[in-house]
């Protein structure tokens, strides 16, 4: 008798088994209600469902999954702006980080505040507060880290209220120098001063004459500081006069020493600029280090709080990548935002804080790069796609909508317009420059949807379609800070207490045999009396034992007052 045909992509058994595995995954899947203790939002900037793909495919191929991929829950989130049907990072930033959406260019305000206009953003009424204000309110401990400018478009939303983006040091207009600038706002106000974790690039926001090296040129695009002041020493002498211990640091080997367990406040600014893509980094003591790297020494330097923490991780070099128009690039600085996570991942479990910290990993907004043409599965994802039935020419895989002059592959003669071959080139090459459709300065962001990805207390919040705003409120309320600091209770949805009483039926069933089956079999709930639910989202429901759980999560019954507000 032959041996059985093993399973392969070929048999139906083969999908038929993923299915199953799936299935099971989904039905083993718990709901964790209790609040969370400490938050950890990663951000891809530019990272959109397109990114992600090509990561995944170029990774573990297209069967696999980048690590975040694999968490329990997820949604989406639109991303428009306020005035503006595409985001910047500005109002990607604002919305995500504050709860409130603002125009493009603005940086912690609502829509009152008029773009470039100091005197209308001087009023606090039009300020919104971030959730590193709220965290800080309760005593936590907060901090970023970034491998763009600290003073950057999304990062600065954590921290700074501005009239525009751009007002990153003193070196601006007559007029916005009446505003103080996002350097200053980060170490002299709060909550920027308060940060007990400030890790990334923009030296030469923060200090006047930064020095610089060939390998750590002053970006000519960006201010530099005038004014003759040093605030990173500002920074050291406010620690100092508050008595708290404080490091500054500027390279690998100074975070390698950085004894995390004796410092209150850390302060790595390691390039004037931007840190350069992994591609392109000196991984030296002397260098500068990863965002993988970086992410350890501050979730161990905040875990120390003993209220928790607030930790923002944004991997801004997917976003220039993709303005650049190197489709491999912004793919491989994904890939090294996955390995930021599956860090961070991996110090909570080593520091036994899976359970109490909720993990939100989403992309900020997206680009216009796509996935084309039929190729086959074989090919590199950066590899040519087909043949252009129409003028005869290759494409690629991977090509942008816009794009600047290197992205822009036709050329003109007369009367004719030709496209350049793609295959006369290394196409797999990490610099080369993808087609583009249209002619732009340089590569745009995309108006669609990005993906929210959570686990961890709440992670269940994101479920569908959602405004990017609603990350921020998730975020307050799983930690029970800002407008949700005094919201001790939650509301059971319909559909876990619907599936909890089934069960609690069928106990004697095989199903009831489960694990959560049998611990949803040991409840059995009633409606209050005269309860009705809020939009049809929510029931009120009460226990035979307060203290007790479905699925192993207390259920907690909601006050009167709460009651009479559904």
């Amino acid at each position: 008798m032959s041996a059985p045909v093993p399973a392969t992509r070929a048999h139906q058994e083969y999908w038929r088994r993923i299915g199953r595995q799936e299935i099971e995954t989904s039905l083993r899947r718990q709901v964790n209600w209790r609040p969370a203790k400490n938050v950890i939002l990663l951000v891809g900037d530019g990272m959109d469902p397109n990114t992600v793909t090509a990561a995944r495919i170029h990774l573990a191929k297209e069967e696999g999954k980048l690590s975040f991929e694999r968490f329990p829950h997820l949604g989406l989130l639109k991303t428009y702006s306020t005035n503006k049907k595409v985001p910047d990072a500005a109002a990607s930033g604002t919305a995500l980080f504050t709860g409130v959406k603002t125009n493009n260019g603005m940086i912690g305000v609502d829509v009152r505040v008029k773009f470039d206009d100091c005197m209308s953003s001087l009023s606090p009424h039009v300020r919104a507060t971030s959730i590193m204000k709220w965290a800080q309110e309760v005593g936590k401990a907060t901090g970023f880290v970034t491998n763009r400018r600290v003073t950057d478009a999304t990062v600065s939303a954590l921290y700074a209220h501005s009239a525009s983006r751009f007002w990153e040091c003193n070196n601006v207009s007559r007029e916005a120098q009446m505003c103080k600038d996002i350097g200053r706002q980060l170490m002299e106000d709060e909550p920027g001063r308060n940060l007990n974790v400030i890790f990334g690039g923009g030296r030469q926001t923060l200090m006047t004459n930064a020095p610089f090296t060939v390998y750590d040129k002053i970006d000519e695009f960006t201010c530099s500081r005038s004014d003759n002041r040093d605030l990173i020493e500002s920074w050291l002498n406010d620690k100092a006069i508050r008595n708290v211990k404080s490091q500054y640091i500027q390279s690998n080997n100074e975070l390698v020493q950085l004894d995390t367990s004796r410092t209150e406040y850390a302060l790595g600014i390691f390039s004037n600029s931007f840190l350069p893509y992994e591609s392109q980094r000196n991984k030296s003591l002397t260098g500068q280090p990863s965002l993988e790297f970086m992410v350890e020494p501050a979730i161990k330097l905040l875990k120390k709080n003993y209220n928790g923490f607030v930790l923002v991780v944004e991997a801004g070099l997917i976003d220039k990548a993709h303005h650049e128009g190197h489709a491999r690039k912004a793919i491989e600085e994904t890939i090294e935002f996955d390995k930021a996570v599956r860090k961070t991942m991996q110090v909570l479990h080593d520091h036994g804080l899976v359970d109490d910290t909720l993990v939100v990993v989403t992309g900020g907004h997206g680009h216009t790069m796509s996935i084309n043409g039929y190729p086959n599965r074989n090919e590199s994802i950066f590899g040519i796609a087909d043949l252009s039935k129409h003028d005869g020419v290759p494409y690629t895989t991977l090509t942008y909508a816009t794009g600047s002059k290197v992205n822009f592959q036709y050329n003109r003669r007369d009367n004719w317009v030709s496209r350049e071959d793609p295959s006369s080139k290394d196409t797999t090459d990490i610099n080369y420059a993808n087609l583009a459709a249209i002619l732009t300065d340089k590569e745009t962001h995309g108006g669609g949807d990005v993906t929210v990805y959570a686990t961890g207390p709440m992670s269940h919040l994101f479920h569908g379609v959602h405004e990017e705003t609603y990350v921020a409120h998730v975020i307050a309320y799983a930690a029970r800070f800002g407008p949700f600091r005094n919201s001790a209770e939650k509301v059971a949805p319909a559909f876990f207490i619907i599936v909890c009483s089934v069960f609690s039926f069928l106990r004697t069933s095989i199903v009831a045999k489960t694990s959560f089956a049998t611990n949803a079999a040991k409840h059995i709930f009633r409606p209050l009396p005269n309860s009705r639910s809020s939009s049809g989202t929510g029931l009120i429901y009460d226990t035979l034992d307060a203290a007790s759980t479905c699925g192993g999560h207390k259920l907690i019954v909601p006050t009167e007052a709460l009651k009479k507000s559904l």
